[in-house]
């Protein structure tokens, strides 16, 4: 089995072995407190959304470049110029954060300036940590990277929310453990760098400043940087932090924990279509990538469809067995009607970004990530300051916003390669799967919760392997069979 097969099954284990983490995690352990829970999960949102701004894209041309400073026998150097340009980059954004209470007095007030202490220090953990990810992930190494950046939060989350509900040790304790985690992450970083290859720091500038090869670094990370802003969750949590509180940000966080189920059939979509885009775009062959991509996108949006209805019929009785009966979520079940429905718009949309970022028309989606985080900014703002929606506004707002950011690129798309991932088939999956999510809620209820909460679910999915097997909208005997299964287990 080859490096990259081995290393891309160990990959997908690491990703899904996360998933269930959080997910569990954020099911029965996290809603026992909303308010701490949301301060960790304000916390390092709110670090990742500013790690761009001190990052610079450098951590993309790390990638970009690399072939080329190996070639020269600069690796090295560009690794530690990398790292000494993102320190530089650290001091001079403390400095604006600690002066800009000088011009606007009212950021004193907020919380990223109340928890400094702990989003500052991870702010340049972060960053010294994305360099990392990034150089080694040149070596077709990617297992390694992804514990520490899929396995590592989860662990910080759960291990300090544990010790201060758990063990009532207190808040303190509780975040130099979160903090720990993060430096432990860093330490992991640099001691796996330098097993690949024995780091030797060199701050020579010379061989960047020949040829000017430096502006070709710098502007190439420019253009990384533009293309960090789409982080539509990171803003999301920042600014329900600061305009709600942190409860509403434990909330928040454990519904997005729920609809993320609906994502699952997307992981891993970019590994697996990248080499399949790639040639079809390099063929001229459109009408391949329009078959590829409307097959693509059909099996993801009917995947999602499946997950997303049993969610709803089986989360009023899923909330019964959470901490404190799940009451608060229960109130914000339209957040997951709405924030679901944008999720599977956005799955049917298939991989329509990536034909664009793999394209000669990569910075379209720049503009078009601009535009998802303005979209979300605003959208946000006007439904935290002109309504009393509160978290359902905050689904609204990303809902709107991630829909038209889609639509953009399907016209684009269509309009410059003519491809497009829609299809009637998605109609009639719709239909299908609206039907069986209102037979099974006007079903009758049973005394036992549990029972509810698994015959619903059993009542919808049966309705739509009836009505796909007339359709025959999706290839459903495809997967379920012993081949298909033994199959997975198949490295060659």
């Amino acid at each position: 089995m080859s490096v990259v097969a081995r290393q891309g099954f160990k990959y997908s284990i690491i990703g899904y072995i996360g998933f269930l983490l959080g997910t569990v995690s954020a099911i029965f352990i996290f809603p026992n407190d909303f308010e701490f829970y949301g301060k960790l999960r304000y916390i390092l949102p709110t670090a990742e959304m500013l790690v761009p701004f001190v990052l610079l894209g450098i951590s993309y041309s790390n990638v970009k470049f690399f072939h080329t400073v190996e070639k020269d026998g600069k690796k090295q150097n560009m690794l530690s110029l990398s790292l000494l340009t993102v320190f530089v980059n650290f001091i001079i954004f403390t400095a604006v954060f600690f002066i800009l209470p000088y011009f606007y007095p009212k950021f004193r007030h907020s919380e990223a300036w109340k928890i400094k202490e702990m989003i500052l220090p991870l702010i340049l953990i972060l960053s010294f940590c994305a360099i990392f990810n990034k150089y080694t992930s040149n070596y077709k190494r990617i297992v390694v990277s992804n514990i520490f950046d899929n396995l590592f939060p989860k662990i910080a989350n759960l291990g300090a929310f544990c010790l201060f509900y758990y063990f009532a040790l207190s808040q303190k304790i509780a975040f130099a453990f979160f903090f720990g985690i993060f430096t432990l992450m860093l330490f992991g970083y640099i001691y796996y760098t330098n097993k690949l290859e024995k780091i030797q720091l060199d701050f020579n500038r010379d061989y960047f400043k020949k040829d000017d090869f430096w502006k070709r670094f710098f502007n190439y990370s420019f253009f990384g940087f533009l293309g960090t802003f789409g982080n539509y969750l990171a803003i999301n949590s920042f600014m329900i932090g600061e305009f709600m509180g942190m409860e509403e940000v434990g909330i928040y966080s454990v519904l997005y924990a729920l609809i993320s189920l609906i994502s699952i059939p997307q992981l891993g979509l970019f590994n697996i279509s990248a080499p399949i885009i790639n040639k079809t775009l390099a063929d001229g062959d459109m009408e391949e990538l329009d078959r590829f991509h409307k097959k693509t996108s059909l099996s993801l949006y009917f995947l999602g469809a499946v997950l997303f209805s049993c969610i709803m019929v089986g989360f009023p009785y899923l909330t019964q067995f959470m901490p404190k009966n799940g009451t608060m979520l229960r109130e914000y079940e339209p957040v997951v009607w709405i924030w679901g429905s944008a999720v599977l718009i956005d799955l049917a949309t298939g991989f329509n970004g990536n034909i664009i970022s793999l394209s000669k028309y990569y910075r379209f989606n720049i503009l078009v990530m601009l535009l998802l985080a303005g979209l979300t900014i605003g959208l946000n703002y006007y439904f935290i300051k002109n309504t009393d929606l509160k978290l359902i506004g905050i689904a609204l707002s990303t809902a709107i916003s991630l829909t038209i950011y889609n639509v953009v690129k399907i016209i684009f798309n269509y309009i410059v390669f003519k491809v497009s991932p829609l299809t009637i088939e998605m109609i009639f999956v719709s239909i299908i799967c609206t039907l069986a999510i209102t037979v099974a809620i006007v079903l009758p209820n049973f005394n036992s919760n549990f029972i509810n909460l698994m015959y619903k679910p059993a009542v919808v999915l049966i309705l739509i392997y009836i009505g796909n097997y007339f359709t025959k909208i999706f290839p459903i005997e495809d997967y379920l069979n012993v081949r298909f299964i033994k199959s997975i287990f198949k490295f060659k």
